[in-house]
């Protein structure tokens, strides 16, 4: 008797500039992954998963083909490939920040150009080029629109009066002596799945496992463990001056009139609120994952 064939989800990874991102987000997630510059398959510690290495660009139309079952892409390509597929949940990360992508219309900072209205009749080079006209035409604008194959940002203004561009920060528009005139679209890469892979029970619950870990571990890059020491006559006084420390984990020390105070916050809240934990007569204030002392 034969052996049953084990399951397999084929997923696609965005290759270029979101790779490097992507695998450590999925490493955080619990999913480690190798792979060789001139691999096009990597290796992950899964057998369940069998990975595969594609231009962002291509990955909707590949999931909505049913080449892959599921896959990391954009919103843009989503929506610029007109995509038939199942959108399971927004993983909002990018290559260089936490800010979604933008791509921006963008001209060479002495154009005359100012506003959507003055591309009429203008020539503009952009990889995103079906939203672009959709966007011209939303505008009452009509202009040509090219593809462009790579090095946009060095096409205007020889070749072309302006550029459709993917941008997180605007640097590298600023270095090539271009400025921004209006934002198109954002965009964050999304999880998303084959609809008839979708159908499948075993298949579904992989992909949603999936996007579960990769939101718990983005969530968790915003958290910090705070613990410290606390004189147990002020315990309850430092509870209720900090709401946010409300069910902390609380610990007996060798010292019977002390405890320790362990909780989990926004990162952004724990830089605020340690004057007021010091000034509550908290001690040996430690943050992780930094393990830093901070009082």
């Amino acid at each position: 008797m034969s052996e049953k064939k084990k399951p397999i989800l084929r997923l696609g990874l965005p290759k270029g500039s979101l790779q490097e991102s992507t695998f450590a987000l999925m490493a955080k997630a619990g999913w480690k992954i190798s792979s060789s510059s001139r691999s096009y398959i990597p290796r992950t510690d899964d057998p369940e998963l069998e990975l595969r290495l594609i231009r962002a660009q291509e990955i909707s139309r590949y999931v909505e083909h049913g080449f892959l079952d599921a896959g990391l892409t954009g919103a843009d390509w989503i929506a610029e490939n007109n995509s038939d597929v199942q959108v399971v949940a927004e993983i909002a990360y990018s290559k260089q920040t936490t800010n979604p992508a933008r791509w921006v219309l963008a001209v060479p900072n002495d154009s005359s150009i100012n506003s959507v209205k003055d591309l009429q009749g203008k020539r503009i080079a952009t990889e995103l080029v079906e939203h672009t006209r959709r966007w011209l035409k939303k505008n009452g604008v009509t202009a040509e629109v090219e593809f462009s194959w790579g090095a946009t940002e060095m096409k205007a203004p020889e070749l072309v009066d302006a550029i459709v561009e993917l941008t997180e920060t605007g640097s590298s528009l600023k270095a090539n002596n271009l400025r921004i005139v209006e934002e198109l679209v954002r965009s964050f890469p999304q999880l998303i799945a084959n609809k008839t892979a979708w159908k499948d029970q075993w298949k579904k619950q992989k992909v949603e496992t999936l996007a579960l870990m990769l939101k718990g571990a983005l969530q968790a890059e915003e958290k910090v463990s705070l613990k410290m020491n606390v004189p147990r006559a002020k315990l309850e006084a430092l509870l209720k001056q900090l709401p946010s420390l409300r069910n902390p984990t609380i610990s007996q020390l060798s010292r019977e009139d002390w405890v320790a105070a362990e909780t989990i916050i926004d990162e952004k809240v724990a830089r605020e609120i340690i004057p007021q934990l010091k000034a509550a007569g908290a001690e040996g204030i430690i943050e992780y994952p930094l393990n830093k002392v901070i009082y």
